[in-house]
């Protein structure tokens, strides 16, 4: 039963060292997992080795958000602060660290620009109110995910980036996009829907039962034709859990149809899920106990994806954001 799901049940043991906090070499260079929900079997290949996995009828969707630098530090080097939004003009919605620094009243400084915290939310997030607006370009930085443990840098750039990226908005990269070329992109049939990927993708699940884990809420975008490509397609392949979160979020039946549209979704996919939209899932490997791995243990069970993780630990798969990747049929 999905009320008895505990966060423990889905934490697995990872050797720090595997850990990728540099991309690989080529962009396409990665190593990829296969996981047959079927006959149960995992089996390693690499990632060169996608699109033979295609047959005629597959569509793939891509997420084309771009990433947006979203990391300021002040200009005494000691408040960090993660913008989340811009709720009106100099005005932004942010994570701050530390929080004793930054309660309400006290200032900051970026770039010469003074921001007052006027409010704090219930969950500790900060408004804060520039006197101007700030040069984001070269005042921010990417923000990279704390398990890289370093600062981002000018590959960052070109690598935290897909190669599709068209629409500004994300905090964090939809990584499953990472791997690709534009040569890929040239040889097999796909479509594109945005969703700007906010830091919730990185926060731990701190319930001890997981239905009460405040999902976190992120904007998307699927055109109309968009959900044409989509509805016509034989085979659905989820380019990430971020595709695939929309695509569950808009799906009518369980025929897998799906509306066009924008809007918010704080869907939570866990064990227990029925998926109506998707057929096959290309995704990196996610942390012990986030809501990423609760969502591809929902597809292809949690004694599966559990396996298929300590195998990946064997054979020194790379994890997270810059590793490498797994398709689930």
């Amino acid at each position: 039963m999905a009320e008895e799901l505990r966060t423990e049940d889905f934490n697995y043991h990872l050797p720090e060292e595997l850990i990728a906090s540099r991309p690989s070499e080529k962009r396409d260079g990665s190593r990829m997992m296969l996981i047959d929900r079927k006959t149960g079997s995992i089996s390693c290949h690499l990632f060169e080795d996608f699109t033979d996995m295609l047959n005629n009828g597959d569509l793939c969707i891509f997420n084309n958000t771009k990433v947006v630098k979203s990391r300021f530090y002040s200009d005494d080097s000691k408040i960090e602060i993660t913008r989340l939004d811009e709720i009106e003009p100099k005005a932004w919605k942010c994570l701050v660290k530390p929080g004793k620094k930054m309660r309400v009243g006290h200032s900051i400084e970026i770039g010469g620009i003074k921001g007052i915290v006027e409010s704090i939310l219930p969950d500790g997030e900060r408004i804060i109110r520039f006197d101007k607006e700030i040069d984001i370009e070269s005042n921010g930085q990417l923000a990279l995910p704390h398990y890289m443990k370093r600062e981002a840098e000018e590959m960052d750039l070109e690598r935290y980036q897909t190669v599709y990226a068209a629409n500004p908005g994300a905090i964090a990269a939809p990584t499953a996009g990472l791997h690709f070329t534009k040569d890929h992109l040239s040889k097999i049939p796909h479509t594109f829907i945005t969703l700007h990927v906010g830091v919730g993708t990185f926060k731990p699940v701190k319930a001890d039962l997981i239905t009460n884990h405040e999902m976190h809420s992120e904007h998307f975008n699927v055109s109309k034709e968009a959900g044409e490509e989509i509805n016509g397609a034989k085979k659905r392949i989820s380019i990430g859990t971020t595709v695939t979160r929309v695509l569950e979020h808009m799906a009518l039946d369980s025929e897998g149809k799906i509306i066009h549209g924008s809007g918010k979704t704080n869907i939570f996919i866990y064990p227990g899920y029925q998926f109506k939209c998707i057929d096959a899932l290309l995704t990196n490997f996610h942390l012990p106990k986030s809501t990423l791995f609760m969502l591809v243990c929902a597809l292809a069970g949690t004694n599966l994806m559990k396996e298929a993780y300590e195998k990946a630990v064997e054979e020194e798969f790379r994890f997270f954001s810059y590793g490498d990747c797994c398709l689930i049929l």
